[in-house]
């Protein structure tokens, strides 16, 4: 039976392995990518929600936020879902959201920091909105790599820096709005070598407003192939003249280019946009003749205030635009009577033309717009206005005129009027006394509403008073909740305010139906459906966005589908995943142990690598590698963009180790040993050969390398997780409970088998630990560092004998002390490693030797055999930590002070 078990053993303990991994995934609903970067978005923030609690499942516990389908997590949306927003930065480990489609964390003043450049690899993304937060630095290029974006807005942050010109890639892109940050340089077009906005065919919005970009408008930025509606690009830096070519884009209905530096004349063909309703071209440097805008009969609101047109009689075509809300034409040079058929036009509700030259006798006759309510004509030359009484609730501004001399200052129109608010706010039908905080709703409950505010870039209106508008959102705003099943009783409007810039601006309320205050899931909704746009205002209201406050006070929320009660299928699977774990240690002796007879003669090689590297006459074109490619320096100097600090990802006395990109796109990790590094040639080139012909998945891989100007430059495959120590420290923001650390040390495990087993010759590693293991995305563990490593040329003999090297604490004190090798030096090593995976803690900490500390204090009569007290935390504690004491009866096996009893590769029975 036990040869049996001999020669089976390597085949068994990968069937085992493969059974464990399988199994043990039962445990969790969400796939492991997932919960390794919702884990490190948690450990990043403070103020996540409560459900995100590491011992439930995020799909299958349903965290607050969370959409899922099946096991992967396809949308996060945390809309101000704590009471005081979340705080902190965006995580890299985003990335392993492979599956993620939408992303929206808007209304989160705290969260901060650059949007890492990992965001790029969301392949699926189709929403990123990130609005209202206070993200800084630049957009990252790698945006331009979310080939599905539909939706992009990062609105009302302090991104800095130029528009990345890689968004030209988003070939699928709807919306685009990037206003309210501190963008810098010029509007980015594509050049034949790089992507750039023209390429957006498809995108319907591009809201540039409130940044600092500066230059001309390209030409070719706008053409016959956009279908833009909105360009907003106001209260910029802009320059140069209004290009020819937004006559082309026939679809334009808003056009806000306003508080800019643009001069020269307004091109003629922009009346082929007879879809526009909103244009503004105020606050700039414009000049030549005021264009005819006859064509334009769709305009409702029109400013063209504060430029240097050529001076003209009051343009004819004024009176033409029957749909005209509001015409601001103030300081543009225009002259003589103002023909009192303007006043006619339907649905005019503000003149302002002030600063000018007009002249002779004002009348607004007696066929004006009922919907006028403002005309302002301040510092003119009207000599005389004819007062009628169907007028006489105009307000009518002639403060800087003859008519307004001395003798008849007492006039109502010669005295400049107070500003006032805009009175409306939603009435309430009663009055209810409430407790302190709450308010009281439209049908006069007592609640927590959901608050916010709603800016509208480019209304079609002026006349703030008119309820009428109001009243028409606020019905818009219920229909749509409705229709999304939202428990909402009534939304309340006020504080309504249009600012200088002409965005108008009111707060919103939203109260709950039937209860004093939301759940999480409501505001989520509610949270969502404004910042993506789901909502649509009437079309009075034109473009808009949606910051909201903080909510202060959750209703209680049971989770829906949470499981309270097992079923016979659920106990069977946690039956079965018990049972595997309880193999896991069984699994890693079998791997470790068992080793095949080996007959090689003996060679010392420490006088043999350097030999056969570099004999007379060599190159490295002819080093004996197989798999590895030789770098020139200037590819590996492109590749890192000339060894910048940016790309640092690692650093230590050898050196450091930079994040690459190949030709064809892929990371890599770049090990460049600094001048007099402890790495010496010898190292270097151990690991090399080693690596060139050890091929396995829990090795780190080598690319190549690089011998160039005394330079000694090793390029692996980037494993983005980093080394265990940074996981089990929390410096890396993954959190690893007891599977995933079951997962790592058979990967170690596997890794060691194959370095043992089937290496020829055998390697022995000569350093494990903890800085030497990687974590890939999917939490594989990957032996690295090989410059330490020996091959065991003479297996008949069991052991080379070489000077003591390692690292203390891991190191096996019988080589220690005998300064011959073996393959059970690598096995105390990674004993050591697996104590310091349950523990936590460093193998000597703070003069304490943990190997000794657990032996010490191991009791076997008590659970976790007493040794609750040294056990990581983080590990959940909560949870049963199945197969725990098999685990620890294997690793204090592993560090036996004499090799001989530590684990062979014979056993003479089944140690479990």
């Amino acid at each position: 039976m036990t040869s049996w078990i001999i020669s089976m053993s390597l085949n068994i303990a990968i069937c085992l392995l493969l059974i464990c991994l399988q199994i043990t995934t039962i445990t969790s609903e969400t796939h492991s990518n997932d919960v390794v970067g919702l884990s490190s978005l948690k450990e990043l923030w403070e103020n996540v929600p409560p459900s995100w609690n590491a011992f439930r499942d995020p799909c299958g516990d349903h965290w607050e936020g969370i959409v899922c389908n099946n096991t992967r997590v396809i949308s996060i949306c945390l809309t101000t879902l704590s009471s005081i927003g979340l705080k902190g930065k965006l995580s890299g480990d985003i990335q392993q959201l492979s599956e993620l489609q939408t992303l929206d964390l808007s209304s989160n003043k705290e969260l901060t920091g650059s949007l890492p450049e990992a965001i790029g690899r969301l392949s699926k993304l189709t929403n990123l909105i990130l609005v209202g937060c206070n993200f800084i630095g630049k957009i990252p290029d790698s945006i331009g790599s979310l080939s599905n974006l539909i939706f992009l807005s990062l609105n009302s942050n302090s991104f800095s820096g130029p528009i990345p010109s890689s968004i030209g890639n988003l070939s699928k892109l709807y919306w685009l709005d990037l206003a309210e940050n501190k963008l810098t340089g010029s509007l980015p077009v594509s050049n034949g070598t790089r992507p750039g906005l023209d390429m957006l065919h498809n995108c319907k919005h591009f809201h540039f407003g409130r940044n600092q970009l500066s230059g001309a408008i390209p030409p070719q930025l706008l053409h016959a192939n956009m279908t833009l509606i909105h360009m907003l690009l106001d209260n910029n830096k802009l320059t140069g003249s209004i290009p020819s070519t937004i006559g082309l884009v026939n679809k334009m209905e808003v056009i806000r280019l306003d508080w800019n530096s643009f001069s020269g004349f307004v091109p003629s063909n922009i009346t082929n946009l007879t879809r526009v309703t909103n244009l503004l071209l105020s606050n700039n440097q414009l000049t030549g003749p005021m264009p005819d805008l006859t064509e334009m009969s769709g305009l409702n609101y029109l400013d063209m205030s504060n430029n240097s047109f050529e001076t003209s009689d009051v343009p004819s075509w004024f009176t033409t635009l029957s749909s005209l809300t509001t015409l601001i034409m103030e300081a543009t040079q225009i002259q003589g009577d103002v023909p009192d058929t303007l006043f006619s036009l339907p649905q005019l509700q503000k003149v302002v033309l002030k600063k000018n030259r007009l002249s002779g006798i004002l009348d607004i006759g007696d066929s004006r717009s009922s919907q006028l309510r403002v005309v302002d004509l301040q510092n003119n030359n009207i000599s005389s206005y004819t007062q009628r009484p169907k007028n006489s609730d105009v307000q009518l501004i002639l403060v800087g005129n003859p008519v307004c001399s001395d003798t008849v200052t007492t006039q109502r129109y010669c005295i400049l009027p107070q500003q006032s608010n805009v009175s409306y706010s939603t009435p309430k039908n009663c009055a209810p006394v409430c407790d302190s905080n709450k308010v009281s709703s439209l049908s006069c409950h007592c609640g927590y509403p959901y608050t916010g505010i709603l800016v509208f870039r480019a209304p079609k209106f002026s006349d703030l008073e008119n309820v009428t508008y109001y009243k028409d959102l606020e019905n818009t705003l219920m229909t749509s909740f409705k229709s999304y099943k939202i428990p909402v009783d009534s939304v309340s409007l006020s504080n309504i305010n249009r600012a200088p810039s002409n965005y108008l601006e009111m707060t919103l309320q939203v109260f709950p139906l039937d209860h004093d205050r939301f759940n999480r899931t409501a505001i989520s909704t509610v949270g969502f459906m404004l910042s993506n746009q789901t909502f649509k205002p009437p079309p009075d209201f034109g473009p808009f966005y949606f910051t909201a406050n903080g909510y202060t006070t959750f209703a209680e929320q049971s989770v829906p589908g949470s499981r309270k009660i097992l079923s016979m299928t659920a106990i069977i699977a946690i039956a079965v995943v018990g049972a595997a774990v309880l193999l896991v240690p069984l699994c890693i002796v079998t791997i470790i142990c068992c080793r095949k007879k080996r007959s090689i003669k003996t060679v010392d090689p420490d006088n043999t690598f350097a030999a056969s590297w570099m004999s007379p006459g060599s190159t490295t074109s002819t080093l004996p590698l197989a798999g590895s490619r030789v770098f020139p320096l200037e590819e590996i100097k492109k590749m890192t963009n000339y060894f910048s600090e940016a790309n640092v990802i690692g650093s230590g006395t050898y050196g450091k180790v930079y994040r690459g990109t190949l030709t064809n796109g892929q990371l890599v990790a770049v090990k460049r040993a600094e001048q007099g590094s402890p790495q010496g040639d010898l190292e270097f080139k151990t690991e090399v050969e080693l690596l060139s012909r050890v091929h396995h998945k829990n090795l780190v891989r080598l690319f190549g390398f690089c011998l160039e100007k005394g330079e000694l430059i090793l390029i692996y495959e980037y494993v983005p997780n980093g080394t265990l120590k940074e996981s089990l420290s929390g410096k890396s923001g993954i959190r690893l409970d007891w599977r995933r650390r079951i997962k790592v040390g058979l990967g170690a495990a596997r890794g060691l088998a194959y370095l043992h087993e089937l290496a020829s010759p055998p390697i022995i590693h000569r350093d494990i630990k903890s800085n030497n293991l990687l974590l890939d995305e999917h939490l594989n563990a990957k032996v690295s560092d090989f410059g330490l490593s020996k091959p065991l040329l003479d297996v008949g003999k069991g052991h080379i004998t070489t000077e003591v090297k390692g690292t203390m604490g891991y190191l096996d004190p019988e080589y220690y002390m005998s300064q011959k090798l073996n393959e059970k030096s690598d096995v105390y090593s990674f004993g050591v490693l697996m104590l310091e995976l349950v523990t936590g803690k460093a193998p000597i900490d703070r003069g304490r030797y943990i190997v000794r500390e657990v032996r010490n204090a191991i009791d076997r009569t008590q659970d976790l055999y007493g040794l609750d007290e040294f056990l990581d935390p983080s590990i959940g504690l909560g949870s049963e930590l199945k197969g725990f004491e098999k685990y620890v009866d294997l690793s204090l096996s592993c560090v036996e002070e004499s090799g001989v009893d530590r684990p062979s590769k014979r056993l003479p029975h089944n140690p479990w």
